[in-house]
This record gives structure tokens, C-alpha cells and sequence, in this order.
């Protein structure tokens, strides 16, 4: 798996609630891939919280196989982990994203995350 974590690097040096080496954040991210690949919504919840982490401070820095945490959930089917991570984004963020138009075009229309993405987003 592909991972970027170059400003997940920088987000979690900024917030000063962890002063680690680059290759913890590294398997921190890795980690958290892990866990939204295998649904594993407390796990990923405990990670985050054990690390000080917000979600909606590092979603954007982290990319597994080269997809945002929520479609990377859908692609592999992972309803409870993606619909935690949708409650934990801001509205706007969830309706800009344009998740629901790639899950549409990638073969995931009759994901249920949709419903949640659809709600989360107002309308």
C-alpha cells in the first residue's frame, strides 16, 4: 500500500501533542489504512485517540492506495469504519469531497455509505 503521510507528518508535528520520529507517523498511518480496510471503526477510534488526533485535522493528509480514508472505505466495503469517519467531517468537507459521484461512477452505487455521505453533506 501506497501511503502519504508527508503532511500528516507536519499536522501532527504542528499540534505539538507528539513529538515523534517520521516513522512513527508513518506506521501511524499505515495503521490507520489498516484498520479502515479491515472495519475495524474501534480500533481506528482508539488510534486516534491514543495519538491526540482529531480526524478532521489529518483526513486530508492521509491516502491509502492513493484514495481519500472515506472512499478507500467503500472500495473495501468497510460501512461501520466509513460512516465514523463521515460523522466525523465537517458537512462542507463531506460535500465537497465528491465522494457520492465517484462511488456512482466506480461501481459503488448501491453502497450504503452513499445514504450517509448524502445526509452528512444536507441533502
Amino acid at each position: 500500500m501506497k501511503f502519504n503521510v508527508m503532511t500528516l507528518a507536519a499536522v501532527i508535528a504542528s499540534t505539538a501533542f507528539i513529538s515523534t520520529p517520521v516513522a512513527a507517523n508513518d506506521q501511524l498511518a499505515q495503521s490507520i489504512c489498516a484498520y479502515v480496510a479491515a472495519d475495524s471503526r474501534n480500533n481506528l477510534r482508539k488510534t486516534l485517540s491514543d495519538n491526540r488526533l482529531r480526524l478532521s485535522n489529518v483526513y486530508g493528509s492521509i491516502v491509502c492506495d492513493g484514495l481519500p480514508l472515506v472512499r478507500y472505505a467503500i472500495k473495501n466495503g468497510a460501512n461501520d469504519t466509513a460512516d465514523f469517519i463521515i460523522k466525523q467531517l465537517p458537512g462542507s468537507a463531506v460535500a465537497a469531497s465528491g465522494d457520492v459521484e465517484w462511488a456512482r461512477s466506480n461501481g459503488f452505487a448501491h453502497s450504503p455509505v452513499i445514504e450517509s455521505l448524502i445526509a452528512r453533506a444536507g441533502g
